[in-house]
């Protein structure tokens, strides 16, 4: 007697999972321009490195000899995995199954696949694609519940909760929505330091159609609640891709900047930009007419290290840029305040862009960037009603909480309260020719200090002008570095030699960083 009966078991069961919801479910998966998860994850990860965990979870049906008859393997695909050559966690719900609606063994992978994450310390990505729990429960329109969770077992409710905030504050955490997702999968998509949608082949949504319109009688499509065009503006993604192979690159890029976890520094690359590199579009890229704009992406492209520039959230909080580079092969985060939108002044959303962005910088030792073009919070009733100064203050907060390393350029204009924002605690400061600060903007001093002498003005519009001019010409760049008020006034072609010894001399303070934070990063 041996115990090869037992072992046909596995083997079959292995099969049967790996045909998921078999080849019609999958062949319609393929028609909605949708891989499955067992596809991501192979294009995902290197070669032959996905180790499953669980790979015969799922419900075993036997007739009444107690033979297999068939078996449903879990709808959650999890395991550990090497990108790029470095390890992480990866999983992702299996839609052609109940349409990524969690069955009782596909509810525990998921869970476990932050567990797995703090555990090991290792980055975890999610592949999103389900509409979370249904009313039927776990066990789908026949009924049937799970079994009862194991004695401290996460499921739904705080301590659900809690996992996810261990893993996010552990070691990277990026999702891709790849399809419909809906409830708390679409929580655990926000719930990561990165997210991707793709264009036209996903949605997010916190209701689906059919439930909104029975609870408000608003009758939309997924798109229309969800889609790109949504949430490129609302901030629930940080980036959208065109296609999904796109999407999977935009993970793997997201990861090459960050360490493993946090108790390890960002990966340093080869680097074959000069450090010294002076770029002479940098000596006339502010115009002198500060009334026009420029172009603040060229300007970092043009100190960072070559190609190096991966932007986030591009469509939320547009006066605010920010990303990920390198600079002589130092992984860093950038910030730059975008002109063409409010002239760079900091919006309720911009905020909070920057209070996110400067918490995963701080959570995993990157060294900040920030190109300062600040002419204050954005102002005006409808600035008002978004709470911008509350918003503000939290960006603040945020950037003098920051323990890394903080650089700044001033390189035109850095105005009011939203300005302190822009410079870290004990940070180094830097500043062009062009720069200009204060209290007020000149155009909104001028309107406030000399309304009376306008408003009586036989040409307001003139006499305004003038002490514009006026003001604006006693402008006097040599004045901060004088005063040692900035630590040093640059030529701007100097930038990135400047930024690269500063950031030569910065490294060491790093080493004292490793670790978690005080407080973890908020979605």
């Amino acid at each position: 007697m041996t115990w090869k009966p037992e072992v046909d078991g596995i083997e079959s069961r292995r099969r049967e999972a790996l045909e998921m919801g078999g080849a019609d479910a999958v062949e319609k998966q393929h028609e909605k321009g949708r891989l499955t998860v067992r596809e991501r994850i192979e294009r995902f990860v290197d070669g032959g490195s996905f180790y499953e965990q669980g790979p015969i979870a799922g419900h075993s049906e036997r007739d009444e000899a107690g033979r297999l008859v068939r078996f449903t393997g879990a709808n959650y695909v999890l395991g550990l995995a090497r990108v790029d050559g470095r390890p992480c966690v990866v999983g992702g719900e299996d839609f052609t199954q109940r349409g990524g609606s969690p069955t009782p063994a596909g509810l525990r992978k998921s869970v476990y696949a932050e567990t797995l994450a703090v555990q090991r310390r290792l980055p975890l990505v999610r592949f999103l694609e389900g509409g979370g729990g249904s009313v039927t429960g776990s066990g789908g329109k026949k009924g049937g519940a799970p079994p009862a969770p194991r004695l401290g077992e996460p499921v739904f409710g705080a301590p659900r909760f809690r996992s996810i905030m261990q893993a996010l504050a552990t070691a990277p955490v990026a999702s891709a929505a790849l399809g419909a997702v809906a409830g708390f999968p679409a929580a655990r998509l926000v719930a990561s330091h990165f997210s991707v949608m793709t264009r036209s082949t996903s949605q997010v949504l916190i209701g689906g159609p059919a439930l909104v319109e029975r609870a408000l009688g608003e009758r939309r499509t997924k798109e229309e609640l969800g889609g790109a065009k949504v949430h490129l503006r609302s901030g629930v993604v940080d980036n959208v891709a065109e296609v999904e192979d796109e999407a999977l690159a935009q993970i793997r890029r997201f990861l090459s900047y960050l360490p493993t976890n946090v108790w390890e520094l960002p990966p340093v690359a080869a680097c074959d930009d000069d450090p010294e590199r002076r770029d002479e579009a940098l000596l006339s890229i502010i115009p002198r007419d500060r009334r026009k704009v420029y172009d603040a992406r060229g300007l970092v492209a043009a100190v960072v290290d070559a190609g190096s520039f991966f932007e986030t959230g591009a469509g939320f909080g547009r006066s605010q840029i920010v990303g990920l580079a390198r600079l002589a092969g130092h992984p860093v985060g950038v910030w730059a305040n975008d002109p063409r939108f409010y002239a760079g002044a900091m919006t309720a959303d911009g905020a909070q862009k920057v209070r996110r962005f400067v918490d995963l910088c701080d959570t995993f030792h990157l060294p900040v960037l920030a190109f300062v073009d600040e002419p204050g919070f954005m102002i005006g009733s409808e600035a008002e009603r978004a709470g911008t100064i509350r918003h503000g203050a939290a960006a603040l907060f945020a950037v003098q909480q920051a323990s890394v390393p903080f650089a700044s350029v001033i390189v035109r204009k850095a105005y009011g309260v939203a300005a302190a924002a822009h410079f870290g605690p004990d940070g180094t400061v830097f500043a062009w020719p062009s720069a200009e600060s204060g209290a007020l903007p000149i155009e909104g001093g001028v309107a406030v200090a000399f309304r009376r002498e306008i408003a009586a003005a036989e040409d307001p519009a003139a006499l305004r002008h003038e002490l514009e001019e006026k003001l604006a010409g006693r402008r006097d760049p040599f004045a901060a570095a004088g005063s040692f008020s900035v630590h040093d006034l640059l030529d701007p072609r100097e930038t990135r030699p400047a930024l690269c010894r500063w950031l030569e001399w910065s490294a060491p303070l790093l080493e004292g960083l490793r670790g978690p934070r005080a407080y973890g990063i908020r979605p």
